[in-house]
């Protein structure tokens, strides 16, 4: 495939600078081979055009096709038509939005659908890698003993489909390249649940209010009862998340009285806690059900909650530490996890 002419342009730019083939070749994704050649026809020839070819023209010129590059870098997740419609505004010309998918594919960029990762703050991001740091060296023993909680929503119908990302590859964490969430959504049925190395625990429908109360009660019902199935000791390590309710006055209080030990994960930290994947692995199951009820919905995520293999929380509690390597290799972002 030819190289465009804005690439070859900045080939020769970088090696003016004193970059090395190997260097330049990795930041346009070309072969090194391909850089060397450009650099040494441009050294002969005094050009960077391409040369004479038949056929049609291109519909863009290198303006425009630039500026197509400027928008999508800005934003990744401008729309097909969207930057049609700015060439035909900006420059008056008229093009389909398959002429910008092909002048994008052309500079390496995919149509993606974006990752979803929850929006994490500075503050929260320095939580994050402090956390890490501190338990990255923890042995396979002490995340055996942890139980780890959480609760999700889950959705009668399924969410209207995501858009999509321009992006290249190799590029799907970085941040312009997200679609952040925010805790539980618009679901309709909302559980807790619980679980360990060993497998799951309990698992509770909550109808009503999630609050500090009623998740005192959870506690107070559901705790103990697990941890006996998960044949954990008395030595367990229970954790949790900092939602408000979690750390409310009273939860401390009861939690002190009876829970040998704690572990508090930093917020917007979903990456952190094993018990995501359940879940997740739980909504694409419920969508064979053919749910058309609340009714339904719940019978679904209690069957295959149960149904859930011992060797399945045993591989994703074994992930802790590499999801802590990652949590401290991305300087506390978002993580594959």
């Amino acid at each position: 495939m030819e190289v465009p002419t804005e690439i070859r342009a900045l080939i020769i730019r970088l090696r003016e600078e004193g970059q090395s083939f190997r260097k330049i070749a990795k930041t346009v994704n070309k072969s090194h081979a391909t850089v060397q050649y450009i650099v040494n026809r441009q050294k002969e020839i005094k050009t960077l055009s391409n040369r004479p070819r038949s056929g049609r023209p291109r519909k863009l010129d290198s303006n425009q096709r630039r500026a197509i590059l400027r928008t999508v870098v800005e934003n990744p997740m401008t729309s097909a038509p969207k930057l049609a419609g700015m060439v035909n505004k900006d420059y008056g010309v008229n093009v389909v939005p398959q002429t910008v998918r092909n002048v994008l594919k052309r500079f390496g960029y995919n149509g993606c659908t974006p990752r979803q990762k929850p929006f994490i703050s500075a503050v929260n991001k320095r939580k994050r890698l402090d956390f890490a740091k501190s338990h990255v060296d923890k042995p396979t023993s002490f995340w055996n003993s942890v139980i780890f909680s959480d609760e999700s929503k889950f959705n009668v119908f399924s969410s209207d489909g995501r858009g999509k990302v321009w992006r290249k590859p190799n590029e799907q964490l970085k941040t312009q390249n997200l679609c952040a969430t925010v805790k539980h959504g618009g679901g309709n049925v909302l559980v807790w649940g619980c679980m360990s190395a060993s497998g799951v625990g309990n698992l509770v429908v909550i109808d009503g209010i999630m609050d500090q109360y009623m998740y005192l009660d959870i506690l107070r019902n559901n705790l103990k009862s697990s941890v006996d199935k998960l044949s954990l000791g008395s030595s367990f390590i229970f954790q949790q998340d900092n939602d408000p309710k979690h750390t409310a006055k009273r939860v401390k209080e009861w939690l002190i009285h009876n829970v040998p030990k704690q572990l508090h994960t930093p917020p917007q930290s979903p990456d952190m806690n094993p018990i995501e994947h359940l879940w997740d692995e739980i909504g694409r199951k419920i969508r064979t059900h053919n749910v058309r009820n609340k009714q339904q919905l719940k019978n679904a995520i209690l069957t295959e909650w149960n149904a859930i293999d011992p060797d399945i929380t045993k591989k994703l509690v074994n992930s802790m530490k590499n999801r802590l390597i990652d949590v401290i290799k991305a300087k506390g972002g978002s993580t594959r996890y």
